[in-house]
């Protein structure tokens, strides 16, 4: 611990640095600072920069740096950097480039820059984008990397071994070489471990793991994440259709995609992208945000609206137009309890078929218990502030009417969005708050509108 704080302390130290000699106009001293900085650190400065201030510091990354920082960038950050740069430079950065982090980039560029790109890359780079480009955003065949060691099983050990000195190093969180046939067939791996430990004169196939288990090329990355957690795997292999090797995923791809998951279930609630640019300008955070705002304006006329219809009750009675909006808050609060465990169950792969009645009726159960205990709670609180007997009945059947309603759609939404291929973690919150808004109006104002009037 102590260690990551000097080391935290020692990159804003130079972090003031580069910010200082930048209002000098220090500029050589500047691209010093970033040629000695590691990428993850140039990242998180581009990151941390106003946007007129990051087109600078990139004019002074050097070009050989350049594809290992785009690799750690966020993807709205990235993309106002590949902005600036010209199909020459995005094929020489692309050199460097981990085939999945190279994919994500070029699938953000327009379709002429993009064939530009391909066109300046050397044959090798071409292919391996070519192939992981074929396969759908979010699949493991678009994140999976290409750099796999690969062997027969008919080899001796000593022979792998002797092989492997001369290669010199190993792509980076290899923990596993896999073995193939002629045809590329996987026929299974055999741990770094198993490899030093064995007699060198016995062959791959005597030790290799038969029963290794691959990942198809087409499987979701949120799946893929979830393969990982449940088998501790530092990586592993990508597979097509017909069985042959393609490539493999290592564990830091892997956090990489629980990172996002949770920045995009995080930022979705306020309708946020999950790659928004905290430095970007004005006018384009503007527009992005406008459009959550004007949904969010619509959904609030709608509550308007219903309480409008009740307006002579409202103007016979000012204590309605206090207690109007202690209903919809309660069944919003509680609404948003059961949506977030819901979403969250769908994420780790908890909730399907099997189980959604079952979590249905416990959350329709829950609703009405939690809806009784606060409706007879807050009707005796109103009953004795305003001396009202019938008030407090009409806020106990508002309130126990709206957390049974909202414990019920905080379950039904999610599901019902997720087999209409929406994404609940986006819209969910906007439609639970208007059914909880509008139910909860309808049914105090509904209902005192029946017991009040003559």
């Amino acid at each position: 611990m102590p260690e990551t704080v000097v080391k935290q302390e020692f990159s804003n130290q130079r972090f003031d640095e580069v910010e200082k000699a930048l209002s000098s106009g220090m500029f050589v001293h500047v691209r010093q600072i970033l040629m000695d900085l590691p990428a993850c650190d140039v990242a998180l400065l581009l990151e941390s920069s106003p946007y007129k201030t990051r087109q600078v510091l990139w004019q002074l990354v050097d070009h050989d740096d350049q594809g290992d920082i785009l690799e750690e960038l966020s993807e709205d950050v990235q993309k106002s950097i590949v902005r600036q740069m010209q199909a020459h430079q995005l094929a020489a950065a692309a050199e460097t480039m981990d085939t999945d982090d190279l994919t994500e980039v070029l699938r953000t560029l327009p379709d002429s820059i993009y064939q530009q790109v391909l066109e300046a890359m050397d044959a090798q780079d071409r292919h391996r984008v070519e192939a992981a480009m074929a396969y759908e955003e979010d699949t493991a065949g678009s994140i999976m990397n290409t750099d796999t060691v690969t062997l027969r099983p008919d080899v001796n050990l000593d022979v792998v071994l002797r092989y492997l000195r001369l290669k010199g190093e190993l792509p980076e969180a290899t923990d596993m070489l896999y073995v193939v046939d002629k045809e590329d067939t996987l026929l299974g791996g055999v741990t770094l471990s198993t490899l030093i430990t064995s007699n060198p004169i016995m062959t791959v196939s005597q030790i290799m793991d038969r029963t290794l288990e691959a990942i198809p090329a087409t499987m979701e990355d949120t799946e893929v994440a979830q393969q990982f957690e449940r088998h501790d795997w530092v990586s592993a292999p990508v597979i097509d259709g017909e069985g042959k090797l393609l490539g493999r995923i290592t564990i830091d791809d892997v956090v990489d995609i629980i990172r996002e998951d949770a920045e995009h279930s995080m930022m979705s609630m306020a309708g946020l992208d999950d790659e928004e640019d905290t430095f970007a300008p004005v006018i384009k955070s503007t527009q992005k945000r406008s459009v959550w705002l004007g949904i969010n304006l619509l959904t609030a006329l709608a509550a308007v609206a219903v309480s409008n219809m009740f307006e002579p009750i409202l103007a016979q009675m000012a204590i309605l137009a206090i207690l109007n909006t202690l209903v919809p808050s309660m069944g919003g609060i509680a609404g948003n309890q059961t949506l977030t465990l819901i979403i969250r169950g769908m994420a780790l792969g908890h909730i399907g078929d099997r189980n959604k009645r079952w979590l249905i009726g416990k959350e329709l159960a829950i609703g009405a218990l939690n809806g009784l205990i606060w409706a007879l709670i807050l009707s005796v609180v109103v009953a004795l502030w305003q001396g009202d007997i019938k008030l407090g009945l009409v806020i106990a059947f508002a309130m126990l009417a709206n957390m049974t309603a909202a414990g019920l759609s905080g379950v039904l939404i999610p599901l019902v969005m997720r087999r209409l291929k929406i994404d609940p973690a986006l819209a969910g919150g906007v439609v639970l708050t208007t059914i909880t808004d509008v139910v909860g109006i309808f049914a105090f104002l509904g209902t005192a509108t029946l017991v009040y009037t003559p």
